[in-house]
């Protein structure tokens, strides 16, 4: 048998790697275990991303003309292992397609990487399309563009749904480890590299041999992080805990993560407990030459555990010769101690709040609380109690006139206990924005943050989602957007939102690459999908968002039957009526989830469902309710997205936008 593969190519899948020389799978930096003949039929696959490959084809290729039992049995053995390895499935694949009775397709985008470089440290351009939509005209960015100019612009629809909002959020735990896309590989739509220093604190390994402790080593690195961000931000740049938990358990050098992540210095080391007792061992490495500048243990008593963060960057300030103010100075000679229970129960309330699903944030709200009892003076209790009640409202634990206040109270408190925690600020910021509809004490409180921790890549991503857009000044949210990624450049929210700031600016183009990039670093990331579509109605590319719509609900575990069912249903509506009826199929969808209360229907997508069907006065009352429900993350943004625009003009359009407090 020959297989005749180009060995010089390498290929990029989602996660995966593909290299035909060695005929290695890789996954995020992890080599994939995969047998010789799997492995050629994905090369014959890849040959022809989203194209057909017919049994036949493969059967010339891999397998001699007399083995007709042996090739049914192994291709299908083949295919089997090949979905084991990509954690694919027959009946809803994301990867492999199986076309009965004629072959199999390769579904996910597909790039090709230089064979100089590992390829899991390389991007492609950002404005290659996905499904090989590249390859036709009408569907390239430039061509988009053109298709606004010739074709009516119908705004895009946010029928928020809570269920997907929730599942997208639990997928975060998994999706935030992409390693694979560089800060210095960013496109015309990401910021330059900075110019400081710049260092990664990659998590601490837990050795305590015992699983339940995993909470205490990634807690550690949290506070880590925060911490060495505060030292000299206008000469140290520290990435945030997204991009650098990326690399946990990762087999990368130093060098490649460095390269990945646009880094200087990285900060490696270990925790292991034993009983009230924790050692931390720490070394300092430079990235050009990968000396190991400095290493050090600390043996503390749990209630002392702050002591080490001061420790830290008191030595990493020197080998990285900052210049640190006379206060700074003074913060890091104080002694920190805390209660140990708190402190450990505070770091549990972390560890399940960065899971991001209603369960995980409500867990952790229980585990903030136990802290403030135990210890009532603790303000990073009462910030990371804050930083739930917002995030429980986002992912549809509680609702916002549940949460909101509740966050108000925790943020005050902390504040009042420590007027230092960025976080807190950024916290109560949310609150005033979203449910005060405060924006003068918002921006005060977003500033404020990013004065005492302008690396603190939320603060700046808070500022310019809950701030900068809603007063209209979408140029400035983009920066801020774009200081957010600077800081955390493998994180797929806010990849995503600088793709909805585009949007909302108008600047299409910009805004189809960036959600096609953030498509790229992630294809299984629902809410991409999501946002993508709307921008796709509003360019009157109807039948692709449609389809991007579906992809959104499949990956958010909607039924696979019923999704295609709905998609269907779409098309038929959209190829009768045109954008009429499209937009008037899509209504009577929403009004189907609200008359079932599955949570698929806000008041807020209701009032944007009746604004594009044309019902000026069923969109007021909607808006109304959302209003009174304090549904701020939709409705502070009235007035630039396009899915109310059909109720600009009227009187109680301007009315509404003075009550909630916009400028007019």
């Amino acid at each position: 048998m020959e297989a005749r593969v180009d060995s010089r190519r390498r290929f990029r899948a989602g996660l995966f790697e593909i290299d035909l020389g060695s005929g290695e799978l890789w996954k995020s930096g992890r080599k994939v275990r995969l047998q010789d003949q799997p492995f050629l039929v994905l090369a014959m696959l890849l040959e022809r991303p989203g194209d057909l490959v017919t049994r036949e084809q493969l059967q010339a290729r891999l397998w001699p003309a007399d083995t007709y039992v042996g090739f049914e049995e192994g291709l299908n053995t083949a295919i089997r292992k090949l979905r084991v390895a990509f954690g694919d499935s027959a009946d809803n694949p994301r990867f492999i397609e199986t076309v009965p009775r004629r072959g199999y397709r390769f579904l996910a985008p597909v790039t090709e990487a230089p064979r100089a470089e590992r390829l899991l440290g390389q991007g492609k351009e950002i404005g290659d399309s996905e499904e090989g939509a590249g390859d036709r005209p009408e569907d390239s960015p430039e061509t988009a563009g053109e298709a606004v100019g010739r074709m009516p612009a119908a705004p895009a629809v946010r029928t928020w749904s809570w269920k997907l909002v929730a599942s997208a959020a639990g997928l975060l735990v998994l999706i935030l480890a992409v390693g694979t896309y560089l800060a210095r590989s960013r496109r015309a739509v990401n910021p330059a590299p900075t110019k400081r220093t710049m260092l990664a604190i990659l998590p601490f390994q837990n050795l305590s041999n015992d699983t339940s402790q995993e909470y205490l080593s990634d807690g550690l690195t949290e506070e880590t992080i925060t911490d060495l961000g505060q030292l000299s931000p206008e000469q140290l740049g520290v990435i945030a805990r997204t991009s650098a938990m990326a690399y946990k358990h990762t087999e990368k050098t130093v060098s490649q993560i460095g390269r990945e992540l646009g880094v200087d210095y990285i900060l490696e080391g270990s925790v292991r407990r034993e009983g009230e007792r924790i050692r931390v061992s720490a070394q300092l490495i430079r990235v050009s030459d990968q000396t190991h500048l400095w290493a050090q243990n600390f043996d503390r008593e749990l209630n002392n555990v702050l002591g080490i963060e001061g420790e830290l960057g008191k030595t990493i300030a020197q080998q990285v010769q900052l210049n640190l103010t006379p206060e700074r100075q003074i913060a890091l000679s104080k002694m920190r101690t805390v209660d140990p229970e708190a402190y450990d129960l505070y770091l549990k309330g972390r560890y399940y709040w960065n899971q991001r699903t209603p369960a995980g944030i409500k867990e952790s709200i229980g585990y903030f609380r136990q802290a403030t009892a135990r210890d009532p003076n603790f303000a990073l209790a009462y910030s990371g109690l804050a930083d739930a009640y917002n995030i429980s409202n986002i992912v549809g634990a509680y609702s916002a006139m549940e949460s909101l206040p509740q966050a108000r109270a925790a943020a005050e408190k902390a504040i009042e206990l420590d007027p230092s925690l960025a976080e807190a600020h950024a916290a109560l910021g949310m609150e005033k924005s979203h449910y005060d509809f405060d924006f003068p004490g918002a921006e005060r409180e977003f500033l404020k943050a990013i004065a005492l921790n302008p690396n603190s890549s939320y603060a700046h991503l808070f500022y310019s989602n809950c701030y900068l857009l809603p007063m209209g000044r979408t140029a400035e949210a983009i920066a801020e957007n774009q200081k957010a990624l600077e800081l955390d450049p493998l994180s797929l929210p806010i990849n995503n939102f600088l793709g909805e700031a585009y949007y909302l600016e108008g600047d299409y183009e910009s805004s189809y690459r960036q959600f096609q990039y953030t498509i790229e670093m992630d294809p299984t990331f629902p809410l991409a999908h999501d946002y993508f579509s709307y921008l796709l109605t509003s360019m009157g590319r109807y039948e692709q968002a449609i389809q991007e719509r579906q992809k959104s609900k499949l990956l958010s575990g909607s039924n696979p039957e019923e999704a295609a069912a709905e998609a269907a249903a779409a098309l038929q509506a959209f190829r009768s009526g045109g954008p009429r009826g499209y937009w008037q199929w899509n209504l009577e969808v929403v009004l189907q989830g609200l008359k079932r209360r599955d949570g698929s229907a806000s008041p807020s997508g209701v009032s944007m469902s009746y604004a594009l069907a044309g019902d000026k006065d069923s969109a007021f009352q909607w808006l109304e309710k959302a209003y009174d429900d304090r549904e701020g993350q939709a409705i502070t943004l009235v007035k630039i997205d396009p899915a109310w625009q059909n109720l600009h003009g009227d009187p109680r359009f301007n009315s509404f936008v003075r009550r909630i407090g916009l400028p007019e």
